[in-house]
């Protein structure tokens, strides 16, 4: 999909979501329909879900896909790397990236946005898998992180 294309998608899917999240619900409530709505509306991501720090460990959260690994091992993989540099990363091959943890052999690409809390403390990560190389870039990236500046989470906290 062309770089407009996709802005244009995401515009439309953050305006759908911010109509969805109006409604009655909790952070996980809401979460979990970010997923479904990024899962069912964006044809090439094959897993789209959070993971959440709980007490220094990162946990599966709400997800759309194959069943997830329950735990991230600390400080490895794309999801750990996005907290750890405190930035959305895109990695185009998977199989190229340090330490990478392979919840499925079917991904080969990978995007990671930090989720932060109301008082800026990153506190998860929305973590999107592709059966494709080179599926994610800036567009991506930048659209991602507008749909989830629409959670306003508080009671998530980090310790």
């Amino acid at each position: 999909m062309d770089i407009s294309k996709k802005q244009g998608r995401y515009n439309r899917l953050y305006e759908q979501i911010k109509g969805l999240l109006q409604n009655p619900g909790n952070e996980i409530s809401q979460m979990a329909t970010i997923a479904a709505v990024l899962s069912h509306k964006m044809d090439y991501f094959f897993w789209c879900g959070f993971y959440l720090l709980d007490k220094g460990e990162l946990i599966a959260g709400p997800y759309q896909g194959p069943v997830a690994c329950q735990l991230l091992a600390k400080d490895t993989g794309v999801c750990w790397a996005a907290i750890n540099q405190q930035k959305t990363i895109v990695v185009p091959n998977v199989h190229d990236f340090p330490g990478h943890i392979a919840c499925d052999s079917r991904s080969n690409s990978e995007i990671v946005v930090p989720l932060r809390n109301t008082r800026g403390d990153i506190i998860g990560v929305l973590d999107v898998d592709s059966k494709e190389f080179n599926s994610f870039d800036e567009a991506d990236a930048q659209g991602l992180e507008k749909i989830i500046s629409l959670l306003q989470i508080q009671k998530i906290t980090i310790e």
